[in-house]
């Protein structure tokens, strides 16, 4: 781990030099205002944050560190996390080394599988993703210096040995989680002659077939970081900031990301493409299903995977996902459905309702839940766990990154209808 650590290292001087720059021109510089709507609006808008893992930008959309989603997608997970950690791809040397340290630490205690087969049978799997690595918190290597008493400026680098724990067991956590839940409770063992997301593929025990492999491997590292504002990176960070350790702002960002509003995206438009199947075959006519479009939106219902608050063009990870389709499933009668929806859902939008649609581009998930169901991963709910195991990535390397900054913790003020009233009448 020694290159991932000094890669670190050197990204944090980087960082601290920007923002010694930063607050050399102008520290009490305003860049944001906050109006009543957005105090009651979720805050949605407000420029309130430093995230410099990733940035989405509305016309060319995700970027990790400086690399566009074309110039990431062929790469490998752990390269993404060295990439999110460092802001530079490892070498292979460094990769190796990564991947060896991941393989070494990848074995999960037998108290945690006890406390998994103790649940009811029909928990959620985001509800034993999240108890899994909370059942871990005993192992944390933060908890145990903090409580010894180091350093601040050393935090970040026992929150590095945390991550990389969390990190290794995630393939075989999900794994185990799948077999439990919707297997006959069989447990694969890891693989240390496969990569992180080959490892995942092998432990699910789905599909031999290694297109399932390159797609675990793509599919983890295009959901992996999406900024620091969102509900699940955001609650991961704050949690963190308290110096709770990882395995607790974990956890909380996954229970973030469990509700329906983040992270339950992508199955609710394999429902809406299973629908279409259903209702107007596997080939459905162009005119047929614009009717049926239509239909959908005069009810007042939303195109599942079609619109986001923040791009405005097609989502390159939604291209990303459509090109691995075209190679490995192109007559996949759930593909084929979603391919036709990109042809015409836009189309439709930019007309609807006079052209008052924001964005009427696909999202990364109007295509990837087509995917999983190609490969046979078939039970909807599992569907978050995936993402959380990608997301996970961003998680660890934004409070490491936040820790070894020096970053306090976060603590917002928040105020009454009363003190809004008086300002608004103070105003006249």
């Amino acid at each position: 781990m020694t290159d991932l650590k000094k890669g670190i290292q050197n990204h944090l001087l980087e960082l601290q030099l920007e923002i010694d720059d930063i607050f050399a021109k102008g520290r009490d510089s305003v860049v944001s205002e906050v109006n009543i709507g957005q105090i009651y609006g979720g805050m949605r808008g407000v420029v309130a944050l430093a995230c410099n893992t990733s940035y989405v930008d509305p016309y060319s959309g995700l970027y990790i560190g400086e690399y566009t989603t074309d110039e990431f997608s062929n790469k490998l997970p752990e390269e993404i996390f060295f990439l999110l950690s460092t802001g530079k791809f490892p070498d292979k040397k460094s990769l190796l080394n990564f991947q060896s340290e991941l393989n070494q630490r990848a074995q999960i205690p037998q108290y945690v599988w006890d406390v998994l087969r103790s649940l009811p049978k029909d928990t959620h799997p985001m509800t034993m993703l999240s108890l899994g690595i909370l059942s871990m918190e005993n192992e944390s290597v933060f908890k145990k210096a903090y409580q010894k008493g180091m350093k601040k400026s050393d935090y970040w680098k026992y929150s590095l040995e945390d991550s990389m724990n969390i990190l290794a067991k995630l393939p075989a956590l999900a794994g185990g989680i799948y077999r439990i839940r919707f297997g006959d409770g069989h447990l694969i063992p890891h693989d240390p002659s496969l990569d992180w997301s080959g490892n995942l593929a092998h432990m699910l025990g789905v599909n031999d077939d290694k297109g399932f492999a390159d797609l675990m491997r793509l599919y983890l590292v295009l959901h992996c970081d999406h900024e620091g504002g969102n509900v699940s990176a955001f609650t991961s960070r704050v949690v963190n900031s308290a110096l709770s350790d990882l395995y607790y702002a974990v956890s909380a960002g996954l229970n973030g990301l469990a509700g329906p509003l983040h992270g339950l995206a992508n199955q609710e438009c394999l429902r809406f493409i299973l629908e279409i199947h259903d209702k107007l075959g596997a080939d459905p006519d162009e005119q047929v299903l614009r009717a049926y479009i239509l239909d959908v939106l005069n009810s007042g219902h939303v195109i599942p995977g079609y619109g986001h608050a923040v791009l405005r063009v097609t989502d390159p990870r939604f291209t990303a996902f459509m090109n691995f389709g075209e190679t490995n499933c192109a007559t996949n009668p759930c593909f084929k459905i979603a391919k036709k929806l990109f042809s015409i859902v836009p189309d439709i939008l930019m007309h609807y309702k006079e052209g008052k649609v924001a964005n009427p581009w696909p999202n990364v998930d109007a295509m990837s839940g087509s995917l999983l169901n190609h490969y046979g991963v078939n039970e909807f709910d599992f569907y978050t766990v995936l993402f959380g195991v990608s997301r996970v990535m961003g998680f660890c390397a934004q409070n490491i990154l936040a820790q070894g900054l020096g970053q306090p913790i976060i603590r917002p003020k928040s105020v009454t209808n009363k003190w809004v009233l008086e300002r608004l009448r103070a105003k006249g």
